[in-house]
């Protein structure tokens, strides 16, 4: 590039303006990337939280549903679940960060009512259903992290590499113009100097 261009003042004032431009580019793409690596890793401990707790559900959730298996019989606990309302109505917004759209899941109510009739039960099925209500919110939760953290990953690599293409190559290149055109302007002000020194001796 610094050899494509004429070398007057003129272009290296706009080329000094380009440079400019691009190190305040380069600078905001490096503050942006911060700022969603911060987010990505803040969400990505808060999934392996939630992970946990949904292990711990389960666990706790089928537990309670052999006991219930044995107490009360397959045939009844699967007559049970028939009656059990689906969570079907999850609401989703976006906001954005820095950009990035990312999803909100409106919390999902763990008040779900059971629809079987607590005179032909035991506490054990209730309490595998309270788990299995824990399990959902928590899953819908994770499904709301899980897609902002990919949204953000995408957007990373994307500032990564947009940041890179300036500072490996748009940054040098002005930079190198920016030097070619002064050295360039440099010696012709010398051979300038030499030539009036020149014509000044001759003349006196």
């Amino acid at each position: 590039m610094s050899r494509d261009i004429s070398p007057t003042r003129s272009n290296l004032l706009q080329t000094e303006d380009s440079l400019a431009l691009a190190k305040e580019g380069y600078e905001l793409l490096d503050k942006k990337r911060t700022i969603l690596i911060q987010e990505m890793m803040d969400r990505i401990d808060t999934a392996k939280e939630i992970q946990s707790q949904i292990s711990e559900y389960f666990y706790e959730a089928y537990r309670a549903l052999q006991v219930v298996d044995i107490t009360m019989g397959i045939e009844t606990v699967e007559e049970i679940a028939t009656g059990i309302e689906f969570v079907d109505d999850i609401e989703i917004k976006n906001y954005s960060v820095m950009g990035v759209e990312i999803p909100e899941v409106k919390n999902v109510s763990e008040k779900i009512e059971p629809r079987y009739s607590l005179m032909r039960t035991n506490l054990s099925l209730d309490r595998a259903f309270e788990n299995f209500k824990r399990v959902v919110a928590l899953i819908a939760r994770l499904a709301e992290i899980e897609t902002s953290v990919y949204r953000l990953a995408a957007s990373i690599k994307k500032t990564q590499k947009r940041a890179n293409a300036l500072d490996n190559i748009m940054i040098p290149r002005y930079q190198d113009t920016v030097k070619f055109i002064e050295d360039t302007l440099e010696e012709r002000e010398r051979e300038e100097f030499y030539r009036t020194k020149m014509i000044k001796k001759k003349k006196g």
